[in-house]
């Protein structure tokens, strides 16, 4: 989805004012006064809060989907590529600690069928790309095969990203989430090539 820049800007400032109060702290009204806009500017570009929260998962498929696209016909190795994921998403989340709040908040997710589906969707692709490196990992003999299915190995891989990143946004960023995600990496590599 292609964002205007007005659109843009308010999905950043969104993020900003999550960073700053909390998922339900991001009101409409809270938004504008951070923006030093009325309301109504907001809804000109959005039609709903649910809409920027939208926004902001979009543009986190965007900002994925640069690496994840490459999934299936990269020149690298399946552990190369896996690799590239991990520290490219840890990076993203370092710098933009505030869409972890979003992703990996069920409560926002709990009253908003259009907010579940846009977050399965988004869960979806990251899935089928690990697929497609694992099973190319798998018939190359760089990952293992057989003992593990390759759809708990995915499994495996995010859930690992999900707990490390929701650990360090709970405990208010107390430590580094790229040295976290290196360590959790290493250990990754050696389970798969086991």
């Amino acid at each position: 989805m292609n964002f205007t820049e007005k659109q843009l800007n308010i999905i950043s400032v969104s993020i900003e004012l999550i960073a700053e109060k909390s998922i339900q702290g991001f009101t409409i009204k809270n938004l504008a006064a951070k923006l030093k806009v009325t309301e109504g500017a907001i809804y000109r570009h959005f039609k709903s809060k649910t809409d920027i929260l939208l926004g902001i998962l979009k543009s986190f498929q965007n900002e994925s989907n640069s690496i994840l696209d490459r999934a299936c016909s990269s020149e690298l190795s399946a552990l190369e590529d896996i690799e590239n994921i991990f520290l490219h998403h840890f990076n993203f989340f370092a710098k933009k600690p505030a869409v972890a709040s979003v992703i990996f908040s069920e409560s926002i997710f709990e009253h908003s069928n259009e907010l579940s589906k846009e977050v399965l969707k988004l869960l979806k692709t990251h899935e089928d790309s690990l697929l497609c490196i694992i099973e190319r990992g798998q018939l190359s003999g760089e990952i293992r095969n057989g003992d593990v299915s390759k759809e708990q190995l995915v499994r495996i891989i995010i859930g690992s990203i999900r707990y490390t990143v929701t650990s360090w946004r709970l405990s208010n960023y107390k430590f580094s989430i790229k040295k976290e995600g290196k360590i959790l990496l290493a250990n990754i590599k050696e389970l798969l090539q086991k």
